[in-house]
């Protein structure tokens, strides 16, 4: 027992009668945190305080292995399969452990069990009014709402009087006002079933090694709920005694129903652990986890009218488990010495709840890969990695005033680490998020690497009544005055400022702000040529405006290029130590649409045009320029190839010759195509050129001339493409995550690039290549789940993902990329499905759930 003080130090604590000797199973708390439980491998000790009350002993045959409280229960598992249960009395004030008479079967043995209390009323036999099961007809529906009843004495050959004559009582429709009275009256206490206090309910699940899974009321153990093959990961699990036949007895036929169930699947995995949790608000979300060797099975309960208890599960998350291989430890020796179980992996929990850790309560994941799982406040299931690399063998809450709402674990080297999660994060989203205030729309943001800043462009809104008159090339601000009734418009206010990644604040007195009616049109740290104290590269903050006045002037822009510097800070403000020095700033003769870098030059795009700069002395010299197609708004650059996007003609590759201080075509793609953006895909020795269009569509070109279709490298190839069906307007690139990845085949990914997307319907998608043996796998994957799988909404995967074109025009498509979403509906399949589907393409279900991990792994950048 450990002890924190305030002085923020760990001393052990003494004088608890806690059985030091034996080898301990687990220990818990009861009876409203007033007792200790310490479960070892032959019995079961109540303390409380520093008080030994009761030992209770445990020979059953074998040693315990599992033990799960809930308070007041007590519920253990011997190593061949039985199970005992323990309460706890308080008679004459004196409290004792009684174990309980009623016992389950133990055979098939029981390979894992959880107690669970029922906060969420779910849990019943009792059918509810929901779903207007007590006494309601078929037609209880439409009660109240103007049905028509059919009236006995009217006969069917009564034609003439049915369509001409009057109708009956019973076929007289209620006015409106009835009608909404009588739906008053019926749903005016609706709300009241929220304020009902629900009684608590306490239940036992077991798992058995014939994989089936079992429900039982405590503390009276009757079998509630009966479910077959949980192994195989069915989308939905129901109660498998709803088949069997009524004249079985449940008390006398136990053995029978069990018999009378369906089968089970040969290939099944049996359930290592399960867990029963309830999460949310006051635990009204229950939450079944089921472990395997291969996955982690998470479904939520959901109410159901038939059967016994009232309830069935559906399939709500899949967590891969599938890199976790099975050592020595884990396989079951029965002549081994019964005292060296405790040694064993598979016999320690992987699953710790905890009911409040900074404010959300959940499940933690422990093993290899440690995940934190939520159930947040919008009732969506997160799961959030909790150590990028390392791994956690225990795991428990703790809180105290040193460590508000934290936790305690223990790592590879059995270090004891006492964490808290940030509060400033935002768990509540697929990744944790700090949202950070800036009362303004942020534009552009880059990370200054030198000085570890991010820069950010910003654009604010306000109402002006201020314009230009322009004279030939003078121009002069006019003011106009029309009246308070008058709708003034708004005008843009662009600024430059930095913010710190330590605090994000933005840095006092180190910020730009640009004139009215300059837009900032690009935004990127520049590598140039530096001439000062020490040669090479330096980075500078680099900006592309543009004065939009009217359509009748000639657009201008700036190019804008700052250095940051570091000076004495103010006292008390450290942030101060950054300051912005305008290096250069001259107005252009065109709107500057796009800016990069290339071998210590700058690059700049005036319209239709590319020009590239030398900073030499504070000023720019011209070095070279080349004419495009019609308006470039994109440049991106590697070594001395350069990639520009063109608003309507597609995409082309300049080469700049440094010797011969040259720009040239390298090569271009000729049809037509509105462009979005373009990033570089970066695979080993490979490059290629992603580009996304108006038309939703992902499309990936190569520069290869020594293929024929390329007319000797003047065309850029078509190698494959991808309808989205969303917008995308950003992409950046990364290198692939490989810290803390156990590879089969390291180098399969070790020189690869990340592309990351953003869409203007608020998604964010990634990019990755592919090694060519996981390729064909996925490939032969993708064509057998179109047509194994159903539609959803009857939308064809193949014809969706196909390029579409809003203008025909004469290419075939080309594909070869792979639809993720379709990929990944993989892991949602039962395991007879995978195992069927892998048979077809002839592969195994474990190395197609190895690559979908090795995936998960790599892009796992946040």
């Amino acid at each position: 027992i450990l002890k924190f003080n305030c002085q923020l130090q760990i001393n052990q604590a003494f004088n608890f009668h806690l059985s030091i000797g034996l080898i301990t199973i687990f220990v818990g708390i009861l009876g409203q945190n007033h007792f200790i439980v310490q479960v070892t491998k032959r019995s079961v000790r109540l303390l409380q305080g520093r008080r030994l009350i009761q030992n209770v002993p445990i020979d059953e045959g074998g040693p315990v292995v599992q033990v799960s409280i809930i308070d007041p229960y007590v519920c253990l598992r011997v190593l061949h399969g039985k199970v005992i249960t323990l309460a706890l009395r308080e008679t004459r004030g004196t409290p004792r452990l009684a174990i309980n008479k009623n016992t389950i079967s133990s055979s098939p043995a029981v390979v894992s069990l959880t107690a669970y209390k029922d906060l969420s009323g779910l849990f019943t036999t009792k059918s509810d009014e929901v779903l207007n099961i007590a006494g309601g007809s078929g037609n209880s529906l439409y009660n109240g709402l103007g049905y028509m009843k059919a009236e006995p004495h009217l006969k069917i050959e009564d034609e003439e009087d049915l369509l001409y004559g009057e109708s009956g009582n019973a076929f007289k429709m209620n006015s409106m006002a009835d009608l909404a009275k009588q739906s008053r009256q019926k749903n005016s206490d609706w709300w009241r079933r929220s304020l009902v206090q629900i009684k608590p309910t306490y239940w036992l699940v077991v798992a058995r090694e014939n994989g089936t899974l079992e429900i039982y009321s405590m503390p009276d153990m009757k079998l509630m709920y009966l479910v077959n093959d949980v192994g195989n990961g069915g989308i939905v699990l129901s109660d498998s005694m709803e088949f069997v036949p009524a004249t079985l007895n449940q008390q006398d036929n136990k053995q029978g129903i069990l018999l009378n169930c369906m089968p089970q699947h040969a290939n099944s995995p049996v359930a290592r652990e399960i867990a029963l949790v309830g999460l949310g608000n006051n635990g009204s979300r229950p939450l079944l986890m089921i472990r395997t060797h291969i996955e982690l099975l998470i479904y939520y309960v959901y109410r159901y009218a038939k059967g016994h208890l009232k309830i069935r599960f559906r399939k709500l998350h899949s967590v891969n488990l599938i890199d976790v291989q099975p050592t020595a430890m884990d396989i079951d020796d029965e002549d081994s010495d019964l005292d060296s179980y405790n040694l064993q992996d598979r016999y320690i929990s992987k699953l710790r709840y905890f009911p409040n850790i900074t404010g959300l309560n959940g499940v933690v994941l422990c093993g290899p890969n440690p995940s934190l799982i939520f159930l947040t406040g919008k009732g969506e299931l997160r799961v959030h990695k909790l150590f990028s690399n390392g791994l956690v063998r225990s795991f428990a809450p703790f809180n105290n005033v040193n460590c508000p709402q934290g936790f305690l674990c223990f790592d590879t080297t059995f270090d004891l680490k006492i964490c808290v999660l940030p509060p400033y994060l935002t768990y509540d989203s697929p990744w944790p998020v700090r949202k950070v205030t800036l009362r303004c729309t942020p534009r552009q943001i880059v990370y200054h690497r030198e000085n570890r800043v991010y820069c950010l462009v910003t654009q604010a809104e306000e109402v002006t009544n201020k314009y230009y008159r322009f004279n030939g090339e003078d121009k002069e601000l006019t003011e106009e005055n029309k009246g308070e009734r008058f709708i003034y418009p708004n005008a843009s206010l662009f600024s430059m400022v930095l913010i710190s990644p330590e605090t994000w604040e933005i840095v006092p007195d180190a910020s730009i702000e640009f004139e009215s009616w300059e837009h900032v049109t690009d935004f990127k740290i520049v590598k140039l040529a530096y001439e000062g104290t020490r040669s090479g590269l330096k980075e500078y903050l680099c900006l592309g405006t543009n004065f939009n006045y009217s359509e009748d002037i000639t657009s201008r822009g700036n190019i804008h290029i700052y250095d940051i510097i570091e000076v004495v800070p103010e006292p008390g403000k450290p942030l101060t130590k950054f300051k912005l020095k305008e290096v250069f700033k001259k107005e252009q003769k065109g709107p500057v649409s796009a800016i990069s870098d290339v071998l210590g030059f700058l690059v700049t795009a005036l319209g239709q045009k590319i020009y590239l700069w030398q900073l030499k002395d504070d000023d720019l010299c011209g070095v070279a320029f080349i004419d495009t197609n019609i308006y470039v708004h994109q440049i991106i650059s590697v070594k001395s190839l350069i990639l520009i996007a063109d608003v309507y003609k597609s995409v082309s590759l300049l080469r700049f010759q440094e010797e011969f201080r040259t720009l040239s075509l390298a090569s271009r793609d000729f049809n037509p195509l509105e462009v979005f953006t373009i990033e570089f895909m970066v695979d080993n020795t490979n490059l290629g050129f992603l580009v996304t269009d108006a038309d939703k569509n992902f499309i990936v070109y190569m520069y290869q001339p020594e293929i024929r279709e390329s007319i000797g490298g003047q065309k850029l190839i078509r190698k494959g493409d991808y309808h989205l069906g969303q917008t995308v307007n950003t992409m950046f690139r990364v290198q692939c995550h490989q810290r803390g990845l156990y590879h089969r085949q390291p180098f399969m990914y070790e020189n690869k690039h990340l592309v990351m997307f953003g869409t203007l319907d608020g998604g964010m998608g990634y990019c990755v290549p592919l090694p060519e043996k996981v390729y064909r796998r996925f490939l032969m994957l993708q064509n057998v789940l179109i047509t194994y799988q159903e539609h959803l909404c009857g939308l064809n995967p193949k014809e969706f993902r196909t390029i579409k074109y809003v203008k025909r025009l004469s290419l075939n498509p080309s594909r070869c990329i792979i639809d993720g979403d379709l990929i990944w509906s993989f892991t949602m399949m039962t395991v007879a499905e995978r195992n069927e589907v892998a048979k077809k393409i002839g592969t195994k279900t474990e190395d197609i759930l190895n690559d979908l991990l090795e995936i998960e792994n790599l892009t796992a950048i946040f």
